[in-house]
């Protein structure tokens, strides 16, 4: 009795990691990047012109502007809004250059929108609207998009705190009922190396993944200096990197993507986490308040153990991809295109390298567009909040050094990311006596530290 409830057990597990990477790559039409059929094609180009709207023109909204502008023949960008008008003009500028002699630009003077509620001018006067602001923002901007109806793309992680996940997880049904598109710039789930292991996982390749290491190790990021007639919220928002109301820390802002993947190849999500971090060469006040390193090891339901690295220290090795070990195999990503899968004792059971396979960045603004002209939806925002929540819950491991459980970290009511703020607002940290910013401290801070 015993072997059979193993066998019903470990049935019920694949059939649901089966289930769990099909559903998280429906949007691509298979696990490999066909191209669109000349019927949809014609579908595409025929239809209404499209009104684009950027909020937040930083480098990335710039970027996913850019992409946008090109998966799609008929459309134009009519409105963008960010917190600081010299940013928005920069990104016109730039954009309005990429695009020079077409009609894809057409942003007038009035419907450049500055400031912190800015976002509500924008979206307003768009069909399709791209959510690229520091993370923070992101779940009001996304409820605001969400209930004037509005097509989405929006940039990773979803939100910075708890509160936040679940208003982001409650629209993310509301987009549903909508028939909304919803794209997260998740891009690894239009990319063709982790599309065919995804394959291989689903066939059997490696059997059941048992443990794996995903990694962001790297020298770290920019950093904008204070300037002496800014603000303590003027500089926090230029400087947003920094601060975890903002940013979430780099475990969120850019490690998200390797825990994404062990979530789709798992095929879950983990059921606990714990870890450590610290900050031990990036120690300025210009560093705000955030861990220049972070180790967590997270549990899933059917006993897989994924050890989570992302480091932010100059002259360290480094590392941007994922390792898994299975029943039958291990593989190996490499984030620059290439992927294979390895048996127990070594010998090559698959192996992907195509350094000419299209641009995940811009096939997912492709298959968003199409995805509207042709009446379908793609809803990536649940996932998007359950990856988001993953590594929020793996910080909340390594600010207290202590165990923490999905459904404990789920019911945090802890508010990092005020939903009213001003430029006269006291942002929600601020600098001690010394110039420096309070840092969590294992042991001391609050059993769950969203």
């Amino acid at each position: 009795m015993r072997k059979t409830d193993e066998k019903k057990q470990q049935l019920h597990l694949n059939t649901e990691r089966r289930n769990f990477c099909r559903n998280t790559a429906l949007f691509t039409a298979g696990m490999m990047l066909p191209s669109l059929s000349m019927e949809a094609m014609a579908n595409v180009f025929n239809a209404k012109k499209l009104k684009l709207a950027v909020v937040g023109c930083g480098g990335r909204g710039t970027g996913a502007t850019n992409q946008a502008l090109k998966a799609d023949e008929n459309i134009e960008l009519v409105a963008m809004a960010d917190a600081f008008e010299d940013r928005l003009n920069e990104s016109l500028s730039a954009l309005s250059q990429e695009f020079e002699g077409t009609d894809k630009i057409n942003v007038q003077d009035k419907n450049k929108f500055v400031g912190l509620d800015a976002y509500k001018k924008a979206i307003d006067m768009a069909d399709v609207v791209i959510l690229a602001t520091t993370p923070g923002f992101r779940p009001y901007h996304f409820e605001y998009a969400v209930n004037a109806g509005k097509h989405i793309f929006m940039e990773k992680p979803v939100a910075t705190d708890v509160p936040g996940i679940r208003k982001v997880l409650e629209m993310a049904k509301v987009a549903k009922e909508k028939k909304l598109n919803v794209v997260v710039g998740l891009q690894r789930h239009y990319q063709n190396n982790y599309l065919a292991i995804a394959d291989k996982i689903n066939e059997g390749a490696v059997g059941k993944i048992t443990s794996g290491q995903v990694y962001w190790n790297s020298g770290g990021v920019w950093v904008r200096p204070r300037t002496p007639d800014q603000s303590e919220m003027e500089y926090q928002m230029r400087n947003w990197y920094y601060f975890t109301w903002l940013c979430g820390d780099h475990i969120l802002e850019q490690h998200i993507h390797n825990i994404d993947v062990a979530n789709w190849f798992i095929g879950e999500y983990p059921e606990s986490a714990q870890g450590m971090g610290g900050r031990q060469v990036r120690t300025g006040p210009e560093h705000g308040e955030i861990f220049d390193h972070h180790f967590v090891e997270f549990k899933y339901p059917s006993g897989a153990v994924i050890a989570s690295q992302c480091r932010h220290q100059p002259g360290t090795w480094s590392k941007v991809g994922e390792n898994f070990q299975g029943s039958k195999g291990t593989i190996e990503m490499n984030d620059a295109g290439a992927a294979s899968i390895v048996d127990l004792n070594g010998q090559p059971i698959f192996e992907y390298s195509n350094m000419e396979d299209p641009n995940p960045y811009q096939v997912e603004h492709d298959r968003l567009f199409a995805s509207i002209r042709n009446n379908e939806v793609i809803n990536q925002a649940e996932n998007g909040a359950k990856s988001t929540f993953t590594a929020i819950m793996g910080r909340m491991a390594t600010y207290t050094g202590n165990m923490i459980t999905w459904d404990e970290a789920m019911k945090s009511d802890k508010v990092l990311m005020p939903e009213q703020i001003t430029w006269e607002s006291t942002p929600p940290v601020v600098p001690g006596p010394d110039g420096n910013y309070p840092i969590p401290m294992p042991g001391q801070s609050q059993t769950v530290e969203a």
